[in-house]
């Protein structure tokens, strides 16, 4: 059945699934780009658009390599690619990443997981169970008392600790589809609902907990749109936050900016605020939003991570996995393409 759905979209599939193929390495691991750096994140994300495309063995292959990185503590020791500098103009340097203990990050194994038993079953997912378990125990290990937790590891309980909101927001939805884990594993979690209850109170109503840096916030689009795609709000409330900042954010016939001050636009926002408005029931949106990332396709299929609309070129000039990962699962959840077309839809 996954293969007759995911048929009828093959060639809008066939590029963007060539390109993770392609830089999938021998190991399972998923990175940026050749050469490029590797997190558990934008690996669990590439993972499941290789599932919506019954690339069951990649996937699991996918999985393997998340288990096989994971710590004895539960972590994930990820490269935070969004560091590194500019090799030129428009090329990202090829040179290792800081390394950070992101909480966001470990936790989304969870929701890597839960889709791949949607699509293949209880069966295929219940090896990696150890590892989910453990991960979203490491990230609780890091919430505080107010239901925030902590952006990583080395930063908890430290002059430097501070909550990233969308980054919490994502966690929410990770530990939402770790319970549905351990509801189908027979291994009951209290303590994970518990923690999901508070965390989404402390997003909802303190928002002083995601701004104790001297960093200035709210000028990602992420932070807009992510507690409205993780379900965090809901109905009314939902569609009001995203009408609120919607000129700020979305330019013209282009698509999402990837933050507020820049000429700048990307596939992965854009793609990830599709799912965000088909979960809040602006479907008319939605599919405009898709319909326009189409253009930001190479001549090959392969989407570009974004377009710099003063300069009118693409840039940077590099295809990330995760970009490529990112229109999959809005096309899944917007033409329910695969069994876990509602895992971020609602």
């Amino acid at each position: 059945m996954l293969q007759q759905r995911s048929g009828a979209y093959r060639e809008k599939l066939a590029a963007p699934i060539a390109r993770i193929l392609d830089v999938q390495k021998a190991d399972g691991a998923i990175p940026w780009f050749e050469q490029g750096p590797w997190d558990s994140w934008n690996h669990a994300e590439c993972v499941m658009a290789l599932g919506v495309a019954g690339e069951e063995a990649a996937a699991r292959k996918g999985l393997e390599a998340l288990a096989e990185a994971q710590r004895g503590d539960g972590a994930f020791l990820s490269e935070y690619g969004n560091a590194l500098p500019m090799a030129d103009h428009v090329s990202i340097a090829r040179m290792p990443a800081p390394q950070v203990l992101d909480t966001n990050f470990t936790a989304y194994v969870a929701t890597a997981l839960e889709h791949h038993r949607l699509l293949f079953g209880t069966r295929a997912a219940r090896p990696f169970w150890p590892m989910v378990r453990a991960a979203i125990d490491h990230v609780l290990d890091h919430q505080h008392d107010h239901g925030d937790v902590s952006w990583c590891a080395e930063a908890h309980g430290t002059g430097l600790d501070d909550a990233l909101l969308a980054g919490n927001a994502s966690i929410h939805a990770s530990l939402g589809h770790a319970l549905d884990l351990a509801a189908a594993m027979r291994d009951p979690q209290p303590r994970w609902r518990e923690a999901r209850q508070r965390l989404g109170e402390a997003i909802r109503a303190r928002p002083e907990r995601f701004s104790r840096s001297d960093q200035e916030r709210g000028y990602h689009a992420m932070d807009w749109y992510y507690p409205v795609l993780t379900g965090v709000l809901t109905g009314e409330q939902a569609q009001a936050r995203i009408r609120e900042e919607w000129d700020r954010f979305v330019h013209g016939d282009l698509g999402c900016r990837c933050v507020s001050h820049e000429p700048w636009v990307t596939v992965a926002e854009t793609c990830e605020l599709v799912i965000a408005l088909l979960r809040c029931g602006m479907n008319n949106e939605a599919v405009r939003l898709l319909e326009l990332v189409e253009a930001r396709r190479d001549t090959c299929g392969t989407f570009w991570m974004g377009w710099q609309f003063s300069e009118e070129i693409d840039w940077p000039a590099e295809k990330p996995t995760w970009t490529q990962a990112a229109y999959v699962l809005a096309l899944d959840a917007l033409e329910e393409i695969s069994p876990a077309s509602g895992i971020f839809a609602g």
